[in-house]
């Protein structure tokens, strides 16, 4: 393997694309927590939440500014900005799509078994489920919306969706700040902690 024409100090962990380190601890979390499930064992919530972190670093948008190619491999020789390799030689958004194709088939396994009412089971997918729309609705958005909008709707759109958001999780907060006074039910937690996830996708 020839070595990276960077600097010894910028070198990728393994020799390895950038990000392949991450997406195999991803796959490890990922595998932990799903093996968990259908066992029905409990798991330390720090899995759940080493889970939540690595579905924000893929299923939330992260900015990019469009730069000519001869300036991007400037750039590149420079240690500026990482080589174009995705994660693990596979192609682009690989780990992605394996995230929610693991996810989605132990939607199916749980269902098949009868246990898809589990509560812990029902929440692992529902918080999964909740980032990855969102996702894509920012896809789909990005897609429609390329030109630049004749109209204000987008922007009163998001307008919209932020109050709506923040004032189903600020009522789950305001109840919870307050003592013995709780009269929500259990399940409106998890809608304003999907909610909530659902935004950070879809941004």
């Amino acid at each position: 393997m020839s070595e990276p024409e960077l600097p010894p100090n910028q070198w990728p962990p393994l020799g390895l694309p950038n990000g392949s380190v991450r997406a195999l601890l991803t796959l490890m979390v990922v595998g932990v927590v799903i093996q968990a499930v259908i066992r029905g064992q409990e798991l330390d919530i720090i899995w759940t939440e080493s889970l939540m972190i690595t579905l924000a670093y893929y299923y939330t948008s992260r900015r990019f500014v469009s730069l000519p190619s001869e300036i991007i491999q400037r750039l590149q020789q420079e240690g500026v900005l990482d080589a174009d390799q995705h994660p693990l030689f596979l192609p682009r958004h690989s780990i992605r799509f394996i995230l929610l194709a693991a996810f989605a088939g132990l939607g199916v396994w749980l269902y098949r078994e009868n246990r898809l009412q589990e509560p812990r089971a029902l929440s692992l997918l529902l918080i999964v489920a909740s980032f990855i729309v969102g996702s894509i609705v920012r896809s789909i958005k990005g897609f429609l919306f390329r030109r630049p909008p004749q109209t204000n709707l987008p922007a009163r759109w998001g307008d919209l969706k932020a109050i709506v958001i923040l004032g189903t999780v600020g009522t789950a907060v305001a109840f919870k700040v307050l003592r013995n006074v709780d009269p929500l039910p259990a399940e409106y937690d998890r809608v304003a902690l999907a909610m909530m996830l659902y935004y950070f996708g879809s941004r």
